[in-house]
């Protein structure tokens, strides 16, 4: 199955309160949707941002017995030596940079924009940003790591991000996607951004989800990042 042609749902949009002069967008993990997403920002959220939560195609997950459900892309292992799916990793993330330039074009300029997701989603997002030559805000990864670590740092010699700021949050009792995991990809990320712009954050007895401490930890960044512009 090809999966160009897959289309997934609009996504779920949050318009800022007031006129928008910035923007997340934030990328689900395997198997879910933008809906909860949106419903677990509703409580951090700033007036003057729009909040995007994009949903993934459908397609067959080949860690999951190649039973269909939302993905960016496939995945056949959470180890850090399991085969990646390269075109499919790519392909999302082409897909990411083009929802980006529609905000771009809609009059919010892309250093005005953090990327954002969690586990598969945090993943997409950390290679976008590194491969993309719009220049963002930063980045939001939570339970996340960074796919085709081994393609770095050749893959983000054009990069426009390296000086971005990167918030990464794991759950030191995550048993999908191991905190040993987030290690290994802030030490990673130190060696390809400004490493005084990369923040690593643990939370004890996390496992694989969010938790009230670190959604506050999310809005301070999104506040530091993205503040209000007088202009408003």
């Amino acid at each position: 199955m090809c999966g160009n042609n897959m289309s997934a749902p609009l996504p779920a949009i949050v318009p800022a309160a007031r006129k928008a002069t910035a923007a997340v967008v934030f990328l689900h993990g395997l198997g879910d949707t933008g809906h909860g997403w949106a419903e677990a920002f509703a409580g951090i959220r700033l007036p003057h941002v729009k909040y995007i939560f994009p949903h993934a195609p459908t397609m067959p997950v080949s860690l999951n017995m190649r039973m269909s459900m939302p993905s960016w892309f496939d995945i056949y292992g959470l180890s850090p030596d399991a085969d990646e799916d390269e075109a499919g990793i790519k392909r999302a993330s082409e897909n990411l940079k083009t929802l980006i330039e529609q905000e771009v074009r809609n009059g919010i300029p892309s250093h005005r924009i953090i990327l954002g997701g969690f586990s598969q989603g945090g993943a997409l997002s950390l290679y976008t940003a590194l491969t993309t030559q719009q220049k963002l805000a930063g980045v939001i990864a939570l339970s996340s790591w960074l796919p085709l670590r081994k393609s770095f740092p050749q893959a983000a010699a054009n990069s426009a991000n390296k000086d971005m700021h990167v918030l990464q949050c794991h759950g030191d009792a995550d048993p999908l996607v191991p905190l040993m995991f987030g290690t290994q990809t802030a030490e990673k990320m130190k060696s390809l951004i400004n490493p005084a712009n990369m923040a690593f954050k643990t939370y004890r007895g996390l496992p694989h989800s969010t938790c009230p401490e670190e959604m506050v930890d999310v809005k301070r960044f999104i506040e530091k990042h993205l503040p209000a512009v007088s202009d408003e």
